[in-house]
């Protein structure tokens, strides 16, 4: 094999290596730098790199070395703790209310779902509406892009459909029909060739982007999925359900891998992390779990919340998660130990929401209370309060880069915060 040129993944860490094979195919093969931080010593890293590594030598031993400080960079940017987000735009996106907000990978787009059954494509930089996506007969209420191509949209919806639309001309691609009650949940897998969908109808499924046609029914549950989630190599899916289970399935046969059954009450939230090694859930039984892919087994559980957690989340390097809870605080453990390193006392209302930036420093929370927080994850304390919504917030993100943030109030707008 000959190396052809190295490309740089920034969230998580990692150096991609592009090849050619001795009959002329091209491949890539990652190296994942998940532990990298701004104080990891870069040459012996470098030695480790080049002596695992078939591809590389110690010709290339100052080009990784160059690699490394800008992935560095990059972390010691995001990690400023005088970094302060300014409101940028305000939108009265629909006439209804929004159900749900999501950027693209870059952050130049971002779409919103409404109760008015349509969703808008939107250009962050102006705050202009490019296309509106219509055609669903209910409430559009998941939206997402194909991350990170951008150039596709799902729309879940009430109407019990799911569709795919072309995100420049609004087109729509495909309809997917065969639920029987309202999709409630909806995800991409990471390589943007499938679209997982949840319904009240105890049911999941898994749809072909290209061709719109249904791969498999994930038919298992006793009782509604409320959550889903692929792994990175989209091979598993894992959905969470109000029959207090979540479930690992296998997409190429749509068999149950586990079932993982220790929650004494409904599942609100389900992910993987990066490694695709674990899995956690929130519940309404006041815990999160921490899930071993390959036994399915319990790892550990969570504690501390005095209500409902409403939401979960893993760092995109995985080294901690973080749970979102109606007793009005956020907690962050770390992913090893399980010990809780912060607990995100300043709101004074409900948690809906909440997710890292992609270097891992900074949770941002959305609130009942009508303030999204911006927090240190090392500290624990409130960098800042997003101010100026007149109703609860839902929904937050961050872009690619960390340095925009987007909002949606039940105030009927969506907010961009740019640094």
């Amino acid at each position: 094999m000959k190396l052809r040129c190295f490309l740089l993944r920034y969230y998580p860490p990692g150096i991609t290596l592009e090849y050619e094979t001795s009959a002329g195919l091209v491949g890539q093969k990652t190296i994942g730098l998940l532990s990298l931080t701004p104080t990891t010593p870069l040459e012996p890293l470098v030695d480790k790199i080049i002596a695992e590594e078939p591809l590389l030598n110690g010709k290339y031993r100052d080009q990784i070395f160059l690699y490394l400080q800008r992935l560095v960079e990059k972390l010691i940017a995001g990690n400023n703790p005088s970094q302060t987000f300014t409101l940028f735009k305000s939108l009265r996106a629909h006439m209804l209310p929004l159900t749900n907000c999501a950027f693209n990978k870059n952050g130049a787009k971002f779409v919103t779902g409404s109760y008015d059954r349509t969703c808008k494509v939107w250009e962050t930089a102006t705050g202009s509406e490019l296309v509106s996506l219509e055609g669903h007969r209910n409430v559009v209420y998941c939206v997402g892009f194909n991350n990170p191509y951008g150039n596709r949209v799902a729309t879940g919806s009430f109407d019990k459909t799911c569709k795919i639309w072309d995100a420049e001309s609004g087109q729509c691609l495909h309809t997917l029909t065969g639920h029987v009650t309202e999709i409630v949940c909806m995800s991409f897998n990471p390589q943007s060739t499938l679209i997982g969908t949840g319904s009240m109808d105890n049911t999941a499924k898994v749809w072909d982007v290209e061709t719109g046609q249904c791969l498999q029914t994930l038919m298992d549950h006793t009782a509604e999925i409320v959550a889903l989630n692929f792994n990175t190599y989209g091979d598993l899916i894992v959905t969470g359900s109000f029959d207090h289970t979540a479930k690992l399935w296998d997409v190429r046969t749509g068999t149950v891998v586990h079932t993982l059954r220790e929650h004494r009450g409904e599942i609100s939230s389900v992910q993987f992390n990066y490694a695709s090694n674990l899995v956690v859930t929130g519940s309404i039984d006041r815990t999160c779990k921490l899930w071993d892919i390959s036994s399915g087994q319990c790892v550990s559980t969570l504690r501390g919340h005095t209500d409902e957690v409403l939401d979960v989340a893993f760092s995109v390097s995985g080294n901690m998660v973080a749970s979102a809870s109606a007793d009005t605080t956020a907690r962050v453990y770390n992913t090893a130990t399980c010990h809780c390193i912060a607990s995100l006392n300043d709101h004074e209302g409900e948690i809906s929401k909440l997710e890292f930036n992609p270097q891992g420093t900074k949770i941002i929370t959305a609130s009942g209370d009508k303030r999204c927080n911006l927090w240190s994850v090392e500290t624990g304390q409130v960098l800042q309060s997003l101010v100026g919504h007149t109703d609860e917030i839902f929904s937050c993100s961050f872009n690619y880069e960390g340095d925009t943030i987007l909002t949606g109030s039940k105030d009927n707008t969506c907010r961009i915060w740019k640094s």
